[in-house]
C-alpha cells in the first residue's frame, strides 16, 4: 500500500456542510501537517528498506573538573643598579674602542710598513711587560723573605727578653730565699762551739796556756798529755799532738806556752782542712746523696735542711724516704718536703728500702731533678746484717743511675764524743763514707770530736749543725773552726 495514493488535495476536499471560514482554515492546516508527516515517514522507509531504525543514542556525559582560578604572579621590575649600569657602560665603551681599533687597523693595513712597526713595538712592549712582571715577582719574593726574617728576628728577641726576664725573676726569687734563710740564721760556728770552748778540752787547754809565761818543760808536756787524752779527740790524735809538742820542745823551738799553743793550733787546722763537697751537685744529673747514720743522730732533719738549701739555690730536689722501718721518718720527711718545695717519693711501711731509693732516683731522672737525697734506715753500726742492707741500697742506686750514689753522707751526733768516731769507722768500711755532717754541736762540749774524725778516718766534715733553723746547718770551714776554738 502506497500512502501517496490516498493523499487528497485540500482543495478537492468537499467542505463540510454548515462549516464556518475559521473551521475551514483549521481543517486546511491540519491536513497540510498530516501530509508532511506522511512524507517524512515514507522517506525514511524508502532510504533503508527492511532495516530497523535503531533508537537514537544518548550523548555521553562529560565530567567537568572544577577549574581553580589562579592569578598570574606579579611582575617585579627593579631599576638597574649603579654597578650594573657602570658595567654596561664599560662594556659598551670597550666595544666602541674595539671598533675604533678595528677601523684603525683596517686603515693601517694600507700601509704595511707602519703596521709592521706597530706590531714589533707591541711585541717589544709585551716582552718588557713580562720582564717587568718577573722582576716584580722576584722583588715581592725577596720582600716576603725579608719580612719572614725580620719577624723571626723579632720573635727571637722577644723570646730572649722573656727568658732573661724569667731568669732575672728566678735570680731575684733565689736571692730573696737566700736572704730569708740567712735572716733566719741565728748561730755561727763559734756560737755552736761555745760549750766546747768554755767547758770542753779547749777550756783545759786554755787554762794550761794561760797565766804568766811558762817554760816548756816535761811537767808542762805532761799536763798537755793529760788534757788531750781526756778530750774527745781520740787517743790516736791526742798522741800525735803530744809527740809533736815533745819534738818541738826538744829542738828548742818552744820557749813559751803561747808558742806551744800556736803549734797545736796549726796542727789542728792542718788535720781538719780536708776538702769536702758542699755544692750539693757535681754528679749525674741528678746528683745523688745517700744519707746514712744511726737513729737519733738527726739524719731526717739534716736531709730536710739540705733540701731547703738546694731549693733556695734554684735546684729541683727529690727526696727518697728509704727509712721504711721507722714510721715517723716518712712523716717527718713529708713535712720537710712540703716546707722546702721538694718532691717526696715514699713506699709502704716496712717496704724494701732499696726499692724506694731506686724509685726516687728514677723519678729524679724523669722530672729532670738536680739533686736526689736518699734517706736510709737508722741502723746500729754493731749489727752486721743491717749494715749489709745499706750495702744493698748502694748497689741498687748504682743500677738506677750508673755512678750513683755520688756521695755517701754520714750524719753523726757530736754529743756521742769518741763513740761517734767508732760509728764513722763502721759506716766508712761498709758503704764508703765520703763526707760527714756533725749535728748538735751547739748542745755539747765534745766538739773536739771533729779533730779525731778527720785525723783517724781522713773523711772530711762537710756540714756542722749549730741550731734548729735551716741556716744553722752550716758549711764546715776549717779556718773558722780553728778560730772559734783557739781565739
Amino acid at each position: 500500500m502506497i500512502l501517496a495514493d490516498v493523499v487528497i488535495a485540500p482543495e478537492q476536499m468537499p467542505p463540510a456542510p454548515g462549516s464556518s471560514p475559521v473551521g475551514t482554515i483549521i481543517a486546511v492546516v491540519l491536513g497540510v501537517g498530516l501530509v508532511v508527516l506522511l512524507l517524512l515517514v515514507a522517506r525514511k522507509m524508502l532510504s533503508k528498506p527492511g532495516a530497523a531504525v535503531p533508537p537514537p543514542a544518548l550523548p555521553k556525559q562529560t565530567v567537568v573538573e572544577p577549574v581553580l582560578e589562579t592569578k598570574p604572579p606579579p611582575k617585579v621590575e627593579l631599576p638597574p643598579s649603579e654597578a650594573e649600569a657602570k658595567a654596561k657602560a664599560e662594556a659598551e665603551a670597550r666595544r666602541a674602542e674595539a671598533e675604533r681599533l678595528k677601523a684603525e687597523r683596517a686603515a693601517l693595513e694600507k700601509d704595511s710598513a707602519e703596521a709592521q712597526a706597530l706590531k714589533e713595538k707591541e711585541e717589544a712592549l709585551k716582552k718588557d711587560a713580562y720582564r717587568a712582571q718577573k722582576q716584580a715577582e722576584a722583588e715581592e719574593k725577596e720582600r716576603k723573605k725579608r719580612e719572614r726574617e725580620e719577624a723571626e728576628r723579632l720573635a727571637l728577641e722577644e723570646k730572649k727578653r722573656a727568658e732573661e726576664a724569667a731568669l732575672e725573676a728566678k735570680r731575684q726569687a733565689e736571692a730573696a730565699e737566700r736572704a730569708k734563710v740567712e735572716a733566719q740564721a741565728g748561730a755561727t760556728l763559734a756560737a755552736g762551739l761555745a760549750k766546747t770552748k768554755s767547758e770542753g778540752f779547749m777550756a783545759k787547754l786554755n787554762g794550761l796556756f794561760g797565766g804568766g809565761p811558762k817554760v816548756i818543760d816535761e811537767k808542762v808536756l805532761g799536763e798537755l798529755e793529760e788534757v788531750l787524752f781526756t778530750a774527745d779527740i781520740g787517743v790516736r790524735t791526742a798522741s800525735r799532738l803530744v809527740e809533736l809538742a815533745r819534738e818541738k820542745a826538744k829542738s828548742k823551738e818552744l820557749d813559751s806556752a803561747e808558742k806551744l799553743k800556736g803549734v797545736i793550733r796549726r796542727e789542728v787546722e792542718q788535720i781538719v782542712s780536708l776538702k769536702a763537697n758542699t755544692a750539693l751537685g757535681g754528679g749525674g744529673p741528678p746528683h745523688v746523696i745517700m744519707v746514712v747514720g744511726v737513729n737519733g743522730a738527726g739524719k731526717t732533719t739534716t736531709i730536710g735542711k739540705l733540701a731547703s738549701k738546694a731549693k733556695a739555690e734554684g735546684k729541683k730536689v727529690v727526696v727518697g724516704a728509704g727509712d721504711t722501718f721507722r714510721a715517723a721518718a716518712a712523716e717527718q720527711l713529708d713535712v720537710w718536703a712540703e716546707r722546702s718545695g721538694a718532691e717526696l717519693v715514699k713506699g709502704k711501711d716496712e717496704a724494701d728500702p732499696a726499692s724506694v731509693v731506686f724509685d726516687a732516683i728514677k723519678r729524679g731522672i724523669e722530672v729532670g731533678a738536680d739533686l736526689v737525697l736518699a734517706d736510709t734506715a737508722g741502723r746500729l753500726h754493731t749489727k752486721a746484717n743491717l749494715m749489709e742492707e745499706l750495702k744493698k741500697v748502694k748497689r741498687v742506686a748504682e743500677k738506677a743511675l750508673p755512678g750513683a750514689p755520688h756521695e755517701v753522707l754520714l750524719v753523726l751526733d757530736s754529743t756521742m764524743g769518741q763513740n761517734a768516731i767508732a760509728q764513722a769507722k763502721e759506716f766508712r768500711d761498709a758503704v764508703g763514707v765520703t763526707s760527714i755532717a756533725l749535728t748538735k754541736l751547739d748542745g755539747t762540749a765534745k766538739g773536739g770530736v771533729i779533730i779525731g774524725i778527720c785525723d783517724e778516718l781522713k773523711v772530711p766534715v762537710a756540714w756542722a749543725g749549730v741550731g734548729e733553723k735551716v741556716a744553722d746547718l752550716r758549711k764546715f770551714d776549717a779556718k773558722e773552726f780553728v778560730e772559734a776554738l783557739f781565739e
